[in-house]
């Protein structure tokens, strides 16, 4: 049996900005940037409102900021709110078979706060936390989301206890018990895609990970062993109990994930399942300059469980379109877009938009990519009234994926998107410059002053 909970341990304790590579810190900071734009998109979201109601009345000596408002709350509830705010709207960053930064950033941006700690080392905590989540990833050969757990809420909630315990500087031993206690607190159902709960399973994660981190710092215990137990965290949530307990992990023959897996940052605010399909569909759009009424049927080739995050085949709401394929695929004939202007209930509810969803049809395959949860690829073919059929051709990576990914220019028009007109260009711009320079920053109260 290998001890792995004590390596992850020792290696988030020991871990300092100068170990980590370059391009895995370009990475992060991209990953940090987007993040925190969508964030602040998110907040307006009722939900976040809703949330942060009913964690008012929790008072605390520790009291950490929301975004963008600057109210104040306690430091796990603010990790809370602002994690559902970063995933509510479903725009944050995907890889590793969920959505880190949105579990991340807000936790590294509470517990920061709280502490003091330099731009260098909210960096560092968001490297510390990709790579144990991308650890216990590799240790499982199956999807999560094949026996319906929720990936990003069960990796992601030990991944934001290695954070914070990186941002409280705890011993190696005591990030073991972090981690360990974390385990015990992790947990999220793929059933409650489509529903406000799936945004609060990330701000969960996140909060979880912050109070992991403070008992583990005073004094409260957790088996050892517990990532590795054959009764443990990776058995337990092993769909088919072929988790690989005994793989061990040596930081001297380290692979960053950073590097390796990146971000897949989102051009839609919407299921990541349904971005490959949206590319080809705005693609044959506007190569064939197609109208919505003189579409027949839409046919989607696509994978069988990404087809279980996207369950809302006939949607009625902006919250249920983000779960739905076939409003994506109406979206993009309709408005030729799928963005922020078109998640609102008054579109999602027009007429052209209603009466293109049915025409949407589904193939789906078993086969995945990589043991993900998506297909190798996907493919989108329209027929028209004429019986004239325009086919995409199999795309296998969507636009702004770690193989395809957005250019800088290109990720600072989404990020001021995201922040709206309250900054003007120029703040906007200063807040994206900054931010892409993470590492330079005092601390998290600069983040806080950026807008």
């Amino acid at each position: 049996m290998t001890a792995l909970t004590a390596e992850l341990g020792r290696f988030v304790a020991s871990l300092s900005l100068a170990d980590i590579p370059d391009d895995a810190l370009a990475v992060a900071k991209t990953g940090f940037t987007d993040c925190f734009g969508v964030m602040i998109a998110g907040a307006r979201d009722p939900v976040v409102a809703l949330l942060d109601r009913e964690m008012a009345g929790s008072d605390s000596k520790m009291q950490a900021s929301l975004i963008p408002s600057l109210k104040k709350r306690n430091v796990e509830d603010a990790a809370l709110v602002n994690g559902a705010a970063a995933h509510v709207l479903d725009y944050d960053d995907v890889t590793l078979d969920g959505h880190p930064s949105a579990v991340l950033v807000p936790a590294i941006i509470a517990q920061g706060e709280v502490v003091g700690a330099s731009g260098a080392e909210l960096l560092t905590a968001y490297v510390a936390g990709y790579e144990v989540w991308a650890e216990l990833l590799m240790r499982e050969p199956v999807p999560l989301h094949q026996k319906g757990w929720h990936p990003t809420a069960v990796r992601g909630t030990v991944a934001a206890a290695a954070a914070c315990a990186k941002l409280r500087r705890l011993s190696p031993e005591k990030t073991q018990t972090a981690l360990a206690m974390a385990a015990s607190m992790a947990g999220g159902l793929v059933a409650n895609f489509g529903s406000l709960t799936k945004c609060f399973h990330v701000g969960r994660a996140a909060q979880s990970g912050i109070i992991a981190a403070r008992l583990a710092d005073a004094g409260l215990t957790a088996s050892p062993d517990t990532l590795e137990h054959q009764s443990g965290y990776l058995a337990a949530y092993s769909p088919d109990g072929q988790a690989k307990l005994a793989e061990t992990f040596d930081p001297a023959q380290k692979v960053w994930h950073l590097a390796r897996q990146g971000l897949n940052v989102k051009r839609y605010p919407i299921c990541y399942a349904t971005h490959r399909a949206i590319d080809a569909a705005l693609d044959l759009t506007a190569a064939h300059d197609l109208k919505p009424a003189d579409v027949d049927e839409i046919r989607v080739s696509t994978g069988e469980m990404q087809m279980l995050m996207v369950r809302n085949h006939r949607p009625k709401n902006a919250f249920e379109a983000k779960f739905s394929m076939e409003f994506a695929m109406a979206s993009s004939l309709v408005a030729r877009a799928v963005g922020l202007a078109q998640l609102t209930d008054a579109f999602v509810g027009q007429p052209d938009v209603q009466r293109l969803i049915p025409r949407v049809a589904i193939e789906t395959t078993k086969e995945t990519m990589n043991g993900s949860a998506f297909a190798p690829s996907e493919s989108v073919a329209i027929r028209t009234k004429k019986g004239d059929i325009f086919a995409s051709e199999p795309i296998v990576h969507a636009k702004g994926s770690m193989q395809r990914p957005l250019s800088r220019s290109e990720l600072q028009v989404k990020f001021d998107d995201c922040i709206g007109d309250d900054l003007g260009a120029k703040g906007r711009s200063n807040a994206f410059d900054r931010l892409m320079n993470l590492e330079r920053l005092n601390g998290a109260a600069d983040l806080l002053s950026l807008q």
